[in-house]
């Protein structure tokens, strides 16, 4: 081992009210101290970019929320010798399904027929036109949510009550496609790790477990492992998932991919060990993770995985008896492999960030109080095209507090961590920011949003 002062400087970069994907125990055995920085949410740019010169940080290690993305953009920005691991561009899908399908358009990766929509016109001109049954989403955030913002509309109708409700935008609208299962599958240096089949319960079609689907790891193909390796050798992901749907027609269609996803505690273990190799220039050893170690592990009950750490394997050395030896044994031509460091910008938030660049005119209810909001920074030009609402900080509390299931420490909390002036703008803006709020999940949110749409109307 080379002298400590030759390693790069580590932090963990870490957000309040998001759980933390790494801990320093993921880098067992690095010789120098890790630092950490939080993101503090509101107007906290300026300082959380201080933090990270002051501590004179190399590489920041950490995935970024949906919520948090855009300012990240211009943090990395103003923070141009450090590493980010994952790099903002591998962390491009993170944001959006609408990321995703920029992603998988560009190099050429199969997914179901996708069409996006930012002028509600031309949504419903599609809609009545569109051959049934469809699937709309939620785009904003990375996850399904447990499926709960994934929707089958088998008619015009159903199309434009679903979103007439609901308010999604953009509009996302994806061919339904009849599938047998899907199967993620966990990639570190572009490397399979982990991959799982989720099969629909019985005459259902979602196969979220949350949703009563199963899921086994057996007899994975190799036809997913491979789409999976090109998606992530595409993104240039140190760590990448991707969910693969197998349609009944036999065809194979990415419906996510990101570097944020759910993973047990020895497959963090596996990414720190992968990073100490990636960032000591080999000084620290490769991990050695054999092929469909999965069908193995998922034998464990999954009470013991979620315990169970720095799980590690050694290579095989075939024994010989007459100095004769076959060599031509790899691993199914799945090697791990170093993600090189790529300067400049894939995706630049001028070009890709339609969420923002391209959001319609339309209500919105300023506050009395001017109080910092997460994210506000991320927020481009004001949208307003009625007379001010304007509301102070006990109005906000009375109107929150009529909400079935918010309760008074809730309540506290979102104006500890919003206040008044923050509150509206994410209500009008982003509600998913509130998500930051311990308990606040996406139904109760679902419920606020509802009733400040009723309260919160113009005056004319």
């Amino acid at each position: 081992m080379t002298a400590k002062t030759s390693l790069p400087k580590i932090g963990l970069l870490y957000l309040d009210y998001v759980l933390r994907f790494f801990d320093k125990s993921n880098f067992k055995g690095w010789p120098n101290k890790i630092e950490q920085v939080t993101y503090h949410w509101g107007n906290d740019k300026a300082r959380f970019i201080e933090e990270v010169k002051r501590k004179k940080i190399d590489v920041l290690i950490g995935n970024i929320p949906a919520t948090a993305y855009e300012t990240f953009r211009e943090i990395a920005r103003a923070l141009p010798n450090v590493r980010f691991l994952p790099s903002l561009d591998s962390q491009f899908s993170n944001k959006s399904k609408e990321n995703v399908t920029h992603f998988c358009r560009k190099y050429n990766l199969p997914t179901p027929h996708t069409e996006i929509f930012y002028i509600p016109e031309k949504a419903k001109h599609y809609l009545a036109n569109a051959q049934y049954p469809k699937i709309i989403k939620r785009s904003y955030g990375p996850s399904n949510y447990g499926g709960y913002f994934v929707h089958k509309v088998d008619n015009y109708e159903q199309a434009i009550g679903l979103l007439s409700q609901k308010r999604y935008y953009p509009v996302y609208v994806q061919d339904f496609v009849p599938m047998e299962a899907d199967i993620r599958v966990m990639l570190i240096g572009h490397k399979p790790v982990c991959a799982f089949w989720r099969r629909p319960p019985e005459g259902e079609w979602l196969t979220n477990t949350s949703q009563g689907g199963s899921m086994d790891y057996q007899d994975v193909p190799k036809g997913v492992l491979e789409l999976a390796t090109r998606a992530s050798k595409a993104a240039n992901a140190e760590y990448w998932a991707c969910d693969i749907a197998l349609g009944r027609d036999g065809k194979l269609r990415i419906l996510e991919c990101a570097t944020a996803f759910a993973a047990f505690p020895y497959i963090r273990d596996w990414i720190g060990q992968y990073l100490m190799w990636l960032l000591s220039d080999g000084r620290f050893a490769k991990p050695h993770i054999p092929l469909y170690n999965w069908e193995e592990l998922g034998k464990i009950d999954s009470r013991f995985l979620r315990t169970m750490r720095h799980i590690g394997f050694s290579r095989y050395t075939p024994s010989q008896d007459c100095g004769e030896q076959f060599s031509q044994l790899d691993e199914h031509n799945y090697p791990i492999l170093d993600t090189a460091y790529r300067p400049g910008e894939e995706w630049p938030s001028e070009v890709w960030n339609f969420q923002d660049n391209l959001k319609l005119k339309g209500i919105v209810v300023p506050a009395k109080v001017v109080r910092t909001v997460p994210g506000s920074d991320e927020v481009g030009a004001q949208l307003n095209s009625y007379q001010d609402v304007q509301f102070d900080e006990a109005q906000i509390r009375e109107i929150l507090s009529q909400v079935k299931g918010v309760g008074a420490k809730m309540i506290e909390e979102i104006m500890a961590t919003f206040g008044a002036h923050g509150v509206v703008e994410a209500l009008n803006t982003k509600p998913e920011q509130l998500c930051v709020v311990k308990n606040l999940k996406d139904k109760k949110l679902e419920k606020i949003v509802n009733h400040w749409q009723q309260v919160a109307k113009p005056c004319h």
